[in-house]
């Protein structure tokens, strides 16, 4: 699907908060079923497929195929992937760049990630001081107690870096995602050896991660 022969994607010029607009609104109907990929089947096979819901499928595909739609209008019209994220934790705060998770790193956008590490790991390394650390294995089913001495060589390998924090009353887990690679496809490791991610998860002292 080319953007300029959808009507909601009339106009060649849109801003990087206007294509995630239009993303999320194309999903909601998807997730309807006013947009389906007909030919969509899961599997290719027509034994397997008659047990699984087709319309699942279709919607699905519909959505990839617009969203991929929308990844090209990026690269043709040089639209940026990223969004700026304030964070807050224990008195400190940072701002940091980051891709949108339904949108693509343009070359220039990797570069300002690239950048951005450095201060983004410093600060995550300030609000986890006596924190555990635990590494993400087995594609997140498990987590790995590790040391800051094991942090910082995986941190040194890799190209850009990004944070998440899950926070409740009793409860605080800073999530630091290290990455190199396209982060669409590094958030899950679906384009080994091109992109990946490793993710540590430092949480209160006796606890265990829980995302």
């Amino acid at each position: 699907m080319q953007l300029d022969m959808c009507p909601i994607l009339g106009k060649m010029a849109y801003s990087t908060a206007e294509l995630i607009q239009i993303l999320a609104n194309e999903r909601q109907a998807c997730l309807k079923g006013e947009r389906l990929k007909i030919a969509a089947t899961a599997s290719g096979n027509p034994i397997v497929d008659r047990f699984i819901k087709s319309d699942g499928i279709q919607k699905f595909d519909a959505y990839q195929d617009f969203k991929a739609a929308v990844h090209c209008y990026q690269q043709e019209y040089g639209v940026s992937g990223i969004v700026w994220r304030q964070l807050t934790l224990k008195g400190k705060s940072i701002s940091y760049p980051e891709i949108d998770s339904q949108l693509i790193a343009l070359p220039q956008d990797l570069e300002i990630l690239k950048l951005a590490k450095e201060s983004i790991v410093s600060f995550w390394h300030e609000v986890t001081i006596e924190m555990d650390l635990y590494r993400s294995v087995t594609h997140g089913k498990d987590y790995r107690l590790t040391t800051l001495d094991q942090v910082n060589k995986i941190a040194q390998r890799m190209e850009w870096a990004n944070l998440c924090k899950w926070e409740k009353a009793n409860f605080l887990e800073i999530l630091l995602q290290l990455g190199w690679g396209q982060p669409e496809s590094a958030a899950y490791n679906r384009e080994l050896p091109i992109a990946g991610s490793e993710y540590i998860h430092a949480v209160n002292p006796g606890q265990r991660p829980i995302c």
